[in-house]
């Protein structure tokens, strides 16, 4: 994973993930947001009111309008019923959300501006990544979101993604389209790696995902040389975790013992066999 997704690829994933908009469930009206009504042939009746804590508005002419729960299509219906008497009939009114300030979404971890973002009409994953200004350089590519209110479409209140930041597949463009709801939480994983070296093909370091084993990490790195000795030494990143531990990687292969399960930080070293 690279920086890529924090660059002109969200600007893509967002016109190509645009169609999953649809899908969102429809913005409802909260306290704090803004609306602009705007009134045909009748300027003067215009107005931009706030959502006051009572969830209604005030329109001269009118006076109070419960508007809090509903959609701006709902609460246009509304207003122009109120507007009509005996003497006129009801106007035609538009309604659109000016400031959104009622609803939001957090989103955390390994993005430039973490933190409460406003939820829209029709804000979806790339959305929210596009107002945290995108993963950084040391994201993993990994994205989960936790529902907070309700759950996802299979009953669950998470969804994991992973984002490899090259052309993104249907797959990646479909995921990045998931519509979001109020309280959802956002986490970017950071990318943790693992090292290793000595008579392997390719030795360095290497991103560690999920359920990374020892054997595996070997197979990444283009296994073991020629010279290389199957019995191989695992020194464990964290801070005073002890000697080294020793593994044989055929007892791994032909399971008689088992697979190490890495952890951020493990250096392996392939040893040179003795002749």
């Amino acid at each position: 994973m690279t920086s890529a997704l924090a660059g002109p690829i969200l600007l893509v994933l967002a016109q190509t993930a645009a169609p999953a908009a649809s899908a969102a469930t429809p913005y409802r009206v909260g306290s704090g947001d803004v609306l602009e009504v705007t009134v045909r042939d009748h300027p003067e009746l215009s107005r931009l009111p706030t959502v006051q804590t009572t969830g209604a508005v005030f329109l001269p002419s009118v006076g109070p309008v419960a508007v809090a729960g509903l959609t701006t299509g709902e609460i246009a219906e509304r207003i122009a019923a109120q507007f009509e008497t005996a003497q006129r009939p009801a106007p035609h009114v538009s309604v659109q959300v000016k400031e959104y300030q009622s609803q939001f979404v957090w989103v955390r971890g390994e993005v430039f501006r973490p933190g409460r973002k406003p939820l829209r009409e029709g804000t979806r994953l790339i959305d929210a990544l596009l107002d945290a200004g995108g993963l950084t350089a040391r994201a993993s590519g990994e994205v989960l979101v936790e529902r907070r209110s309700g759950t996802f479409g299979d009953g669950g209140t998470t969804a994991r993604f992973t984002f490899d930041g090259g052309d993104p597949s249907p797959e990646e463009t479909e995921n990045l389209g998931l519509p979001l709801a109020s309280g959802d939480v956002i986490f970017v994983a950071i990318q943790h790696w693992v090292s290793v070296g000595g008579e392997v093909a390719r030795p360095g370091r290497y991103p560690m995902g999920e359920g990374m084993t020892l054997s595996r990490l070997i197979e990444s790195a283009g296994g073991i040389t020629r010279f290389g000795s199957q019995k191989v030494t695992l020194q464990r990143g964290d801070a005073g975790a002890g000697a080294p531990i020793e593994a044989d990687l055929k007892a791994i292969e032909s399971g008689r013992a088992e697979d190490l399960v890495l952890a951020p930080g493990d250096q392996v070293v392939v040893p040179a066999r003795r002749l």
